[in-house]
């Protein structure tokens, strides 16, 4: 029997179409050798479809129970690893040694606060596949200057690439969400930003431009110094009409 009112509260929605689960495979596109970290296995029906041999698959669910199936399930699987953590909480310093592929049918209710605290591990990773709510697809692969491009496209697109990959219907699940869903991809950045000092100082200046989205960027940032003659953009347009590099732009030009 299923136990909603855990489910819900883990924001647990699990993929149960095998069609579906093939295609998140192909596009994954293991090899040997690699290392994946997964977050959320839930019953591991993505795990199943990563297990290859020579892969080396770190696994980590904040539900017990589910650790304690997949231990039992999976115990005769060499190179696999089951963490029970909150990945918001837990400490993910293993990832800096190596280069890790991630992947996971994140939680709905947090999975742009899991995305962007893997930002600051953007050096160790070598790309992500994500099953998410579509309407956070849509915002994460937003292009400049449309309705999606905005604080999580921006933030996202300082260290990541991001490609939606195709849609997953609710029928998918064996409990449906009320919202479709899709398969993106994120791969690091290949040109590299002259980052200010401080990200947060950054990630600060993007939550204000877009603090109310039909002020022009000036106005939306009056609180700060900022000499608009020595940069390259007009302050009268809008934060949509701006690109990362006029952000990246703007926290340097208050480092001075």
């Amino acid at each position: 029997m299923i136990d909603r009112k855990k489910r819900r509260q883990f924001g647990q929605n699990y993929l149960k179409d095998p069609a579906i689960l093939f295609e998140m495979g192909e596009a994954i596109n293991v090899s040997k050798d690699d290392k994946i970290f997964e977050i959320g296995p839930g019953m591991g029906a993505l795990t199943n479809v990563v297990i290859k041999d020579g892969v080396e698959v770190t696994a980590m669910d904040i539900d017990p129970a589910n650790i304690e199936f997949l231990e039992k399930k999976m115990r005769e699987v060499g190179n696999i690893n089951f963490l029970c953590g909150d990945i918001m909480k837990a400490d993910l310093e293993f990832i800096k040694n190596s280069h890790y592929r991630i992947i996971g049918n994140l939680p709905y209710n947090i999975s742009t606060q899991i995305i962007i605290r893997l930002l600051e591990l953007s050096d160790h990773i070598k790309d992500m596949h994500f099953l998410v709510q579509k309407e956070v697809a849509e915002k994460i692969c937003g292009a400049s200057s449309s309705k999606n491009w905005g604080k999580l496209s921006i933030k996202i697109g300082l260290f990541f690439n991001s490609q939606k990959l195709f849609d997953v219907p609710p029928e998918s699940f064996d409990i449906k969400p009320k919202v479709d869903s899709s398969f993106i991809r994120l791969t690091p950045v290949m040109n590299d930003f002259i980052m200010p000092k401080n990200k947060n100082n950054l990630f600060d200046i993007i939550d204000m431009s877009f603090s109310t989205r039909r002020k022009n960027i000036k106005n939306n940032l009056k609180k700060l110094n900022i000499d608009w003659s020595s940069l390259q953009l007009d302050p009268s347009a809008r934060a949509e009409d701006l690109s990362i590099q006029d952000f990246v732009n703007i926290a340097l030009n208050l480092e001075k």
